[in-house]
């Protein structure tokens, strides 16, 4: 079976969006560029630990190589909704990202599931993005993208706006309400 490479370097947008009403979202990273678009499957979790570990790059590579980082921006960015058609390529299993010294660009792939579980890797922001003894199962479908640190800043706070723009969290028990409420383990079962 063949393997397919989705490389973006760089692409024309690199996004996180869902579809789906809240609680029942789908959420995807979609990349477009060159007359081609690819949207993979992830879960909410994923994107929030991705614009998290993205934040930790950009820091890590500020530090270590005196990288300029662009300035958190106010609710300027791309709100666009995803793309159409939105086709599954595939569900994500691991994120790996790293830092591309010689261009100052951040590198992130998406690499569908196999036999592992959902994981982010950090890289280290010295690495450039040869391939890794550790690295996952070559013959796994993959989507490259390679990003400016401006771009990354840009797809880190949509990230966090599409994960917090879901249902409203309990404020009791932290999980998300249902318009018509939800059985709250701190109540005893009764609903709010």
């Amino acid at each position: 079976m063949t393997h397919q490479v989705h490389a973006f370097e760089p692409p024309e947008r690199f996004v996180a969006g869902t579809v789906g009403p809240p609680g029942e979202r789908t959420f995807f990273l979609q990349a477009r560029g060159g007359g081609r678009l690819v949207s993979v499957a992830l879960e909410k979790v994923q994107v929030s630990l991705l614009a998290e570990k993205l934040e930790e790059l950009l820091s890590e590579a500020q530090r270590r190589f005196g990288v300029d980082l662009p300035e958190a921006t106010p609710v300027t960015g791309d709100n666009d909704p995803l793309d159409t058609p939105v086709d599954e390529e595939f569900r994500v299993g691991t994120l790996g990202l790293a830092f591309d010294v010689d261009s100052a660009t951040v590198v992130i792939e998406a690499i569908a599931a196999g036999e592992a579980e959902a994981e982010v890797e950090l890289g280290d922001a010295d690495d450039d993005t040869d391939e890794d003894p550790d690295e996952p199962d070559d013959d796994l479908d993959r989507l490259r993208v390679r990003l400016t640190p401006e771009a990354t800043r840009a797809f880190i706070e949509r990230a966090r706006r599409v994960v917090n723009a879901g249902r409203p969290p309990c404020p009791l028990c932290g999980q998300p309400l249902d318009p018509a409420g939800h059985l709250c383990p701190r109540h005893n079962g009764y609903h709010r």
